[in-house]
């Protein structure tokens, strides 16, 4: 790699200042923050069925306003979309032993949260291009154990519903949307993540929009967002007196997020569909600069979709190229792009899961299930992420910048003098 100004193919770098850092916090939510610290009101949960089992003012206009901002019936908040994926998995009564096929390609919350209820993630394969699930792989991995599939809108666009959608209607499976990335994207006319059985977004603190902390569960259906809220706040010392009769994983958690995060988030999502569109502008410009260079693949986006553009995900042909993506990646960022990923995830290439008969002494009983079932989790199970990971993904996090129109011109033209000079890196 170069150091200080040089660049790897000689000369000064391409791209000679930082980028801005991306901010999406202004004075309103330091306005709106500096009123509930005023009321001395900072949490007001009561894990009881009482009036305030539903949180205090702030939390539940920010839920109403979720509602009707992602046109759903129940929007439900949670200190973490982590905490909301466990929730939403113990919503639909996954139970030990239950499979839920979802995707390699993700962050490993999305598979954690099936494992605690002690059921089985089954890992099936990514499309090549839009890096969500397979409809084909998914079906290919169905079980007479399988009791969900929950997908992952990655980076910035909705997965394909229609062909999940259909394989859960043809084998009665529950749908979970991990739309943590990509809230406000949009498929054939309304939010991703609101068209499964239950879905969300994550508030963390690079996501469009932020909390610091927290997540938005969202569902149409009463049951469920019973549950979820009975999950949140500690459903064990609730049920009875509220006459909940379905116990089935009413073990509660605390995981409520407070009136500072809640009243944030009330003045975030109302900035949501202009960050998006910002995101849309940068991206639009990207695709016209690179789309000519030979050997590097944009995100394709597919008809029914819009996409909000967590991360610019690309592919490269490397045959045609002639070039490693290692060396490629080492020369785009000695000309001064920040924020590019040489691979993203394969979750099921972790320990946990390549020893995962090991855990069973320590407190993992999913794991005998594992090893009564000969479930392994070998390289090959999902070629196409496996592939991407190792040789392929060239990712640009859009996310951590507020690019203006300058900062993308010089992104493609640090891409252009790279491919230019292609030569000098097969050396």
């Amino acid at each position: 790699m170069a150091t200080g100004k040089l660049a790897l193919l000689g000369g000064e770098k391409y791209i000679k200042a930082p980028f801005k850092s991306y901010n999406s916090i202004g004075i309103e939510e330091l306005n709106a923050a500096k009123n509930v610290i005023e009321s001395g009101v900072l949490s007001q949960f009561l894990g009881a069925w009482d009036k305030d089992f539903f949180g205090g003012p702030y939390v539940q206009r920010f839920e109403r306003d979720c509602e009707k901002f992602f046109n759903v019936k129940h929007a439900v908040t949670v200190n973490s979309w982590t905490s909301g994926l466990v929730a939403a998995v113990g919503a639909i009564n996954i139970e030990p032993g239950d499979e839920v096929i979802t995707t390699p390609w993700t962050m490993c919350a999305t598979a954690t949260a099936i494992l605690a209820w002690n059921a089985i993630p089954i890992f099936a394969d990514i499309c090549p291009h839009t890096f969500n699930l397979d409809p084909i792989s998914v079906r290919n991995n169905i079980t007479e154990k399988t009791k969900a599939i929950m997908a992952a809108d990655i980076f910035g666009q909705s997965c394909q519903i229609k062909d999940l959608k259909e394989i859960c209607e043809e084998y009665d499976l529950k749908l979970i949307l991990d739309t943590a990335q990509s809230p406000g994207a949009i498929h054939n006319h309304e939010f991703a993540g609101t068209l499964g059985d239950v879905g969300g977004f994550s508030l963390n603190y690079h996501k469009h929009i932020h909390t610091g902390e927290g997540g938005i569960i969202v569902t149409n259906c009463d049951k469920i967002a019973e549950k979820l809220q009975l999950i949140r706040n500690h459903a064990e010392a609730v049920v009875a007196d509220k006459g909940v009769l379905d116990l089935t994983n009413m073990l509660g958690y605390n995981f409520r997020l407070g009136e500072i995060e809640a009243a944030i988030g009330i003045e975030q999502l109302k900035k949501l569909s202009n960050f998006t569109n910002s995101r849309q502008l940068a991206a639009q410009q990207l695709n016209a600069g690179l789309n000519e260079l030979s050997g590097l693949n944009i995100p394709e986006v597919l008809s029914e979709n819009t996409h909000v553009y967590y991360v610019y995900g690309m592919t490269l042909d490397i045959k045609l190229l002639g070039v490693s993506r290692k060396k490629i990646f080492e020369a785009l960022s000695a000309e001064g792009i920040e924020g590019l990923m040489c691979g993203y995830a394969n979750i099921h290439m972790l320990p946990m899961y390549q020893n995962k008969i090991a855990y069973g002494s320590r407190g993992f009983p999913w794991s005998a299930d594992f090893a009564r079932k000969n479930i392994e989790y070998n390289k090959g199970i999902c070629p196409v992420a496996e592939r991407l990971q190792d040789e392929t993904f060239l990712g640009f996090e859009i996310c951590l910048h507020d690019l203006s129109k300058g900062d993308v011109d010089a992104i493609i033209g640090a891409f252009h003098k790279v491919w230019a000079n292609l030569n000098a890196l097969r050396d």
